[in-house]
């Protein structure tokens, strides 16, 4: 992505006029949701990931609704879980999901993934097809999956013909997903990434240390950068006032080919997951 901003968002091909902010906190296992996102609000976030899993969608819409900000300028995910995939189920969890961001009708989420694909062929088939009709009838603006493979995708017919607007996977130069990243570059399918800085658990790498002195940047904001710069969209997550901050100052540097390079030749593909892999999915 060139010319980045902290207002830089990326259009949906399958949502006509829907715009996505390039970055987002994600909130899975957020221990203080509410304060998490008020300052991710005050930061400059326009855009908040959770999901049915979490727990924290309520906590989500309060923390919005209390920063003053229009709703119309922050985009709010969500995921349905695997176990809620057959008609009635993901039927119930839209609506679940829906009302917990208030009372007003005109409150929808942004985006809905289902949030992985292990129930299976027929109820992923089931689940989809829930979703595409509360997207024609206004119950989501846009909707998506997450930790689906090549595969799965294919067996709606495609990812362009199902109209799959966004797959969120792990994404980080350990555990870069080229099949699935490449197909959904060639099907119009954002690619969000989730994990992107490794949880931390790649701070004391020497490649990525190298790279982060040369640039004057922490190892997670060279993470998120190179996220970026591939054209994905990260969810970087985390509690810390201070470090929410830093994972957003992201937009005024960048990271030279020859450190792009460097850092994609690090891959160790599935090996290098630290969460959970498509290829490991029914």
């Amino acid at each position: 992505m060139a010319n980045l901003s902290a207002s830089s968002t990326v259009r949906l091909h399958h949502t006509p006029g829907a715009m996505m902010p390039v970055i987002a906190l994600g909130v899975y296992q957020s221990t203080a949701a509410k304060e998490s996102v008020s300052t991710a609000l005050q930061v400059g976030y326009r855009h908040i990931d959770s999901a049915r899993l979490y727990r924290n969608e309520a906590d989500v819409a309060t923390s919005l609704k209390a920063s003053g900000i229009k709703r119309e300028e922050v985009w709010l995910t969500t995921k349905i879980m695997s176990s809620e995939h057959s008609t009635k189920a993901c039927e119930a969890a839209i609506k679940s999901s829906t009302a917990k961001l208030g009372n007003d009708d005109n409150q929808i989420w942004d985006l809905i993934l289902l949030h992985d694909p292990q129930g299976g062929k027929s109820l992923r088939a089931q689940a989809w097809n829930v979703l595409r009709q509360a997207k024609q009838s206004g119950k989501v603006k846009s909707i998506g999956v997450s930790n689906w493979g090549v595969r799965h995708m294919q067996e709606l017919g495609g990812a362009k013909e199902a109209g799959i607007d966004v797959n969120q996977v792990e994404l980080h130069p350990w555990c870069q997903q080229r099949e699935i990243t490449q197909y959904c570059k060639e099907n119009n399918v954002i690619v969000q990434a989730y994990c992107p800085i490794v949880r931390g658990e790649k701070n004391d790498d020497e490649t990525l240390n190298k790279i982060a002195k040369e640039t004057g940047k922490t190892p997670a904001q060279v993470l998120i950068r190179w996220s970026l710069q591939k054209g994905f969209v990260p969810l970087p997550k985390s509690d810390t006032p201070s470090r929410i901050k830093e994972n957003f100052q992201v937009f005024d540097w960048s990271l030279s080919d020859e450190q792009m390079q460097t850092l994609d030749g690090l891959d160790q593909g599935p090996q290098g997951a630290i969460s959970w892999n498509p290829v490991d999915a029914a």
